[in-house]
């Protein structure tokens, strides 16, 4: 499909333009051309439309060069694609200043020497441009009808975008920042790399596109754009690789429909999802309730393939967001929730994991699973999931800089019907990047350590200890803020080294000196001994979580 528009250089093959020449402008026969106009008054601003080609006799040349310069300004500021100027009738020649203005412009200017029949030029183009758009509608027809029955069909979106590449006879492309770039037809490895590079490099610059844009690649490449657009959102790309600057309606009009073709599937992909996501609520549900009787069922309900008792390694997780509901409200809280739901199973569906959601409130809990085939499984289970998280700070990072969220995974089971237990670990990492400055970027049970102990102790047996350890001190702190327990840590971290421990905590070593004496007053001169140490250790470890659980108090 030739992707030109009818254009000045497809008028001067047309019959009645054999012995017409390009005067001047040459480099501007690329013009698009889809009306012609019959001009000779010399006001033409109001009378002229873009790529209009004007036939004229020069009767405007009759007044002065000025008149004349004039007129040729107005018809080139409103962008016609050319002027076509009869000699012999009224003018037999044309001043140098015109054909210097039309050359700097590239604005094409065709003489006829002998007279012609204008009204003859008009009927044989305007008959040619209708027919050539009652041409494409009728394509176009067809095009859409083919369109239609495929979605009516499957949700395969490859058909789809064979078909636009059948009926526009070009490179098709298919962009996804989630998955991997699609090509139709193929392309050689080398080539769908530059192209790749390419294109990522302009979603990079342009963050949210919303109309179709055309990319120059070089010279001689060029790419039409256009998102796919559910929700507001910007799901992927539909391209279509071309070779000159300006595609036609056709082209635009082929791309625009495959891209709305593509947004009606996923839609209906996201309302069977959310379908789907109401019993993947009910099974995690179900999960943390232990109300499911087998291991074979709780795996068949989550749609594992050949469910058989330990295949699988299992992990869970929870996001938890923290919400201003002053500022966002309430719709504009439940739409971030969407989108976050929205990536995090694209993610997801990336890596190839198995995995189940479920939206409570402001947490969303999340089950992953993969197949035990060798020993690597679950670190190479907790990688993609260190991906998942990566992927999801970046985005929420660059759309919400100020949106705050707390994210945890427990350990992995090999049951699912004990995946709770990993539900109620994420939990408390959660917990503890919320008290514990410390643990603030830690995400996983397996590394929050002794507080794996701390958490499993009973409130009043930790309040007692934490008490009896540090009381005093905590007493004296709370009366004076003399950031003795601070410091205490700090010195207990530096190994008792007094100059290390001034230089981590910016103060004067007399400074120090004076807080350790104070501490020697309160907790008694063995307070650095091996097992007065350890309890003292513990219970500072302690001691944020026994704060916290006043505060919820």
């Amino acid at each position: 499909m030739d992707e030109m528009p009818f254009c000045v250089h497809d008028v001067l093959n047309r019959p009645l333009f054999q012995r017409a020449i390009v005067l001047a402008g040459a480099q501007g026969i690329y013009r698009e051309v889809r009306w012609v106009h019959i001009l000779e008054i010399i006001h033409a601003a109001p009378y002229v439309s873009k790529h209009d080609l004007i036939l004229t006799t020069g009767l405007w040349l009759k007044r002065s060069a000025k008149s004349g310069l004039e007129y040729m300004r107005q018809i080139i500021e409103h962008q016609t694609a050319g002027l076509c100027i009869e000699f012999g009738t009224t003018v037999d020649e044309i001043p140098d200043q015109i054909i210097d203005l039309c050359d700097s412009y590239d604005f094409p200017l065709i003489l006829f020497r002998q007279p012609v029949r204008f009204e003859e030029i008009t009927q044989d183009i305007h008959a040619h441009i209708i027919n050539q758009h009652f041409g494409l509608l009728k394509k176009l027809e067809q095009f859409s009808q083919q369109q239609q029955q495929l979605i009516l069909q499957s949700t395969d979106i490859p058909a789809i975008l064979r078909l636009l590449q059948s009926y526009s006879e070009h490179q098709i492309l298919y962009l996804s920042r989630i998955e991997a770039n699609t090509y139709f037809p193929p392309l050689p490895e080398e080539m769908r790399e530059a192209i790749n590079t390419f294109c990522n490099q302009q979603m990079k610059h342009s963050d949210q596109i919303q109309e179709m844009e055309l990319w120059k690649m070089d010279e001689h490449r060029y790419v039409l754009i256009q998102p796919v657009v559910c929700f507001g959102q910007v799901f992927s790309y539909v391209g279509m690789l071309l070779h000159q600057a300006h595609p036609t309606e056709y082209m635009k009009l082929l791309v625009d429909y495959t891209s709305k073709a593509v947004a009606t599937v996923l839609l209906r992909t996201q309302f069977l999802e959310e379908k789907i996501l109401s019993n993947q609520n009910e099974l995690i549900q179900d999960i943390l309730n232990r109300s499911i009787d087998s291991e074979e069922q709780a795996q068949m309900r989550m749609g594992l393939p050949s469910p058989n008792g330990e295949k699988y390694i299992f992990v869970g997780g929870i996001i938890e967001f923290e919400h201003n509901v002053i500022e966002a409200g309430p719709e504009r809280m439940e739409s971030r929730n969407q989108d976050v739901l929205v990536l995090i199973r694209s993610l997801l569906k990336r890596d190839r994991m198995h995995h189940v959601l479920m939206m409570k409130n402001n947490q969303i809990y999340l089950l992953c699973a993969k197949a035990r085939i060798g020993k690597d499984s679950e670190s190479s289970l907790y990688h993609k999931i260190q991906g998942l998280i990566d992927g999801l700070n970046k985005y929420i990072n660059q759309a919400w800089p100020h949106f705050h969220f707390h994210i945890g995974f427990g350990k992995s089971r090999t049951m699912l019907l004990d995946a709770w237990m990993s539900f109620k670990e994420a939990f408390q990492v959660i917990e503890l990047s919320q008290t514990v400055p410390a643990m603030k970027q830690n995400h996983y049970y397996a590394s929050i350590g002794v507080y794996q102990l701390l958490h499993a102790v009973p409130y009043p047996i930790l309040s007692d200890f934490v008490q009896d350890q540090l009381g005093d001190l905590i007493a004296y702190e709370n009366k004076h803020h003399l950031h003795l327990i601070d410091t205490l840590a700090m010195y207990f971290k530096c190994m008792g080294s007094k100059g290390e421990t001034a230089k981590r905590l910016f103060i004067h070593r007399q400074t120090l000196y004076n807080r350790l004496d104070k501490i020697s007053d309160i907790l008694g001169e063995d307070y650095f001994q091996p097992q007065r140490r350890h309890c003292l250790e513990m219970a500072m470890l302690g001691y944020p979580l026994i704060e916290s659980y006043h505060a919820d108090q």
